[in-house]
């Protein structure tokens, strides 16, 4: 069931973003009267169609893309038929360069449009709920990769690169991770001490083996939430609300402890220590096979929510979705400078529904996850490739500086190349998916 919750929220959220792309370039072509042939969203071959006017608009069997058929334009399709014929007024190649130009950034607009309005209506909507610094006052839980580093459980970050934090989540910010000569200042035992975080960091965290959330996390004590019908942890009467005092007789405060605790004991039995309205209970029973019991935690730190006005929103939202760019652009520097490898940092659409829409539907992660895709879509085409938008607009830039038009062969023979890389990074990044799935 994961699995269909997983490829369901890509298929949607792609779905939503190439339809809203692609709607983009048909506005925009319709706008400067070029006549548009086909609006799909998903690749062929084709589920279903309708045509209204001179255009025909359908969905393709492959969910993973989209496209726009302008009439005298040399897109994906590679359709060169009418470089045989004068240019007729509808068509893309008889209209300006700025106008084509506008065409092809129209997808990209809309897309950054649609990241910035999800981020605004999401902080609006929402606000920010965080852990506050001063709040998080047990320190962290130092993981493998943390202790690595120098950290170690117990510590009270209150400083990321000499500056003072609030947030607790900052500590694991971009700032953080995709910049250079990051360091954190920790409270341990009263004493300030700097911890450097080496530059190619974010790849030993980007690896199978560190899985997110095994870095660093604050420590929380905690009680028992959901209880999971038809679980060890129901059948043996563990109820919501209860708190959690011992696992085998040992003392447990943090939810850390518990894991530690249990997990190693899988199909084997287990004497919860708890206590229940002020009095002490033994619960007994035998873990799963995984060493889970089937409980969802409910966090005792206070959490702080701050409330946005719809200007505020705005501001919020706004610097959210161009955050994503920014993220990326760095992210790009790391893998070009030799910080992180490409096989660990890219992920095709197995390790998008795996890694951040995940097994069950929440609406708000949905559609957060929607708006990064939006922002990430716009940069990823506005990079200048043959084939994608971004190729079109930086030879359709030089026609506007040069005054000179390339050829058509030039053309076609740009896409081709285009489709080549294309194809290339899609076969390596779901070809790295199943790798790192399987292996």
């Amino acid at each position: 069931m994961e699995v269909l919750i997983m490829a369901g929220q890509l298929i949607l959220g792609l779905s939503i973003l190439v339809g809203l792309h692609e709607l983009g370039h048909l506005v925009a072509a319709k706008a400067f009267g070029m006549r548009v042939e086909q609006y799909f969203i998903g690749f062929p071959p084709k589920i279903w169609s309708i045509k209204r006017g001179e255009t025909e608009y359908g969905v393709g069997a492959i969910p993973l893309g989209g496209f726009v058929k302008i009439s005298g334009m040399i897109d994906e399709s590679l359709d060169t038929k009418h470089t045989d014929t004068e240019p007729q007024p509808y068509e893309f190649r008889a209209k300006p360069a700025w106008q084509r130009l506008i065409v092809m950034l129209g997808g990209i607009i809309v897309n950054v449009i649609v990241g910035i309005l999800i981020f605004v209506v999401l902080a609006y909507k929402n606000g920010n709920t965080y852990l506050a610094v001063q709040d998080a006052k047990y320190g962290i839980v130092a993981y493998d990769l943390a202790q690595q580093i120098g950290l170690r459980t117990g510590d009270k970050i209150v400083k990321v690169n000499g500056k003072p934090i609030t947030d607790f989540s900052d500590v694991r910010s971009s700032e953080v991770l995709l910049g250079n000569n990051s360091s954190y200042t920790v409270d341990r035992n009263g004493q300030l001490i700097d911890i450097d975080i080496p530059n190619n960091f974010i790849d030993k965290l980007a690896d199978k083996k560190n899985a997110s959330g095994q870095f660093l996390e604050a420590r929380e004590p905690f009680k028992v939430g959901e209880v999971v019908p038809g679980q060890p942890a129901q059948k043996a009467g563990l109820r919501e609300g209860d708190l959690i005092t011992s696992i085998n007789g040992n003392p447990i405060q943090f939810y850390h402890e518990f894991i530690d605790q249990v997990k190693p004991l899988k199909g084997k039995a287990l004497a919860l220590g708890i206590s229940r309205n002020g009095q002490p209970l033994t619960i007994r029973m035998t873990t799963n096979p995984d060493g889970t019991i089937g409980f969802y935690k409910k966090s005792l730190l206070k959490l702080t929510t701050q409330e946005y006005t719809f200007g505020q929103a705005l501001g919020v939202g706004t610097e959210k979705a161009f955050g994503v760019v920014y993220d990326n652009i760095k992210g790009f520097g790391k893998i070009f400078r030799g910080e992180v490898s490409a096989s660990k940092a890219l992920s095709g659409p197995i390790g998008i529904a795996q890694n951040l829409f995940g097994g069950i539907w929440v609406w708000d992660r949905f559609w957060t996850v929607t708006g990064l895709l939006s922002m990430a879509l716009a940069f990823m085409n506005a990079l200048p490739i043959p084939a994608l938008d971004g190729g079109h607009a930086t030879i359709l830039g030089y026609e506007i500086i040069s005054g000179r038009k390339p050829s058509d062969r030039f053309l076609e023979g740009a896409q081709r190349v285009g489709m080549v890389i294309l194809l290339g990074l899609m076969a390596f990044a779901i070809f790295n998916d199943v790798f790192k799935a399987v292996f």
